[in-house]
């Protein structure tokens, strides 16, 4: 029998059944790593975008040269200074007792990953924010609202539902960009294609991966779109 004109060859159903608990697992660790460094940038991201916008020149300064490099170089390189450059300084992390940290591959690309969806996340917000229309504000000063409540009630709700797509679609690009932790011994999704690979030699399992990841991202655009309608159901009810 010519084994090679059978479907589940091409499919991978071979190398899927021997490999198949290894890349349910690095899919588990793909979901952690986009989850947190999601969560932890988006989390840093309103009081960056705020400093940006009100801290004092020199804060602000420092603050657009973050967003710079980390926006303007790529993640790989990012990732590569953290965990191979942060790891080097061995001596230096064992004193400060942070070396269980950086000699982790899952901890350093969540540091890299949140450094750099934090730059970006807080330039969607500062856009945001800027986007809001100024009568909003000024109408709640004129009613003699405080700075506080002006920016927890009026200003960032409007700023969050003008960042919502903005937001996922930089969630669906950390999606895609955790492949990278492959690189640096990470045994996420693609970490443990590369292995089974590695050791069958079969590239369907390169196509079971991209279906993998296919699947994920259209899960997200989906349940994106259903919160976004959610939110903003008021403004479709006064249309």
């Amino acid at each position: 029998m010519n084994w090679c004109s059978l479907p589940g060859y091409w499919i991978g159903f071979e190398v899927l059944e021997r490999y198949g608990c290894r890349l349910a697992d690095g899919f588990l660790i793909t979901l952690q790593l986009v989850g947190w460094s999601f969560c932890l940038g988006l989390l840093f991201s309103l009081p960056l975008a705020l400093m940006r916008l009100k801290a004092p020149l020199p804060v602000r300064a420092l603050l657009v040269g973050y967003m710079t490099v980390f926006r303007g170089t790529p993640l790989l390189v990012q990732l590569f200074l953290v965990y191979y450059g942060l790891g080097s300084l061995r001596p230096f992390w064992q004193e400060m007792n942070l070396w269980w940290f950086f000699r982790d591959p899952l901890y350093c690309c969540l540091f890299a990953f949140t450094l750099n969806t934090a730059a970006y996340q807080a330039e969607i917000m500062r856009g945001a924010l800027q986007a809001v229309p100024r009568g909003l504000s000024e109408a709640g000063r004129a009613l003699g609202l405080s700075k506080g409540v002006i920016l927890f009630r009026i200003e960032l709700p409007q700023a969050l539902m003008i960042a919502l797509r903005p937001l996922g679609n930089e969630l669906i690009i950390m999606v895609k960009a955790s492949a990278l932790g492959s690189l640096v011994t990470l045994y996420d999704l693609m970490g443990a294609t590369k292995f089974a690979f590695a050791r069958s030699f079969d590239l369907a399992i390169y196509l079971v991966a991209a279906v993998v990841y296919l699947a994920l991202v259209e899960a997200i655009r989906r349940l994106w779109a259903v919160g976004e309608r959610y939110l903003t159901r008021h403004l479709v009810a006064r249309a």
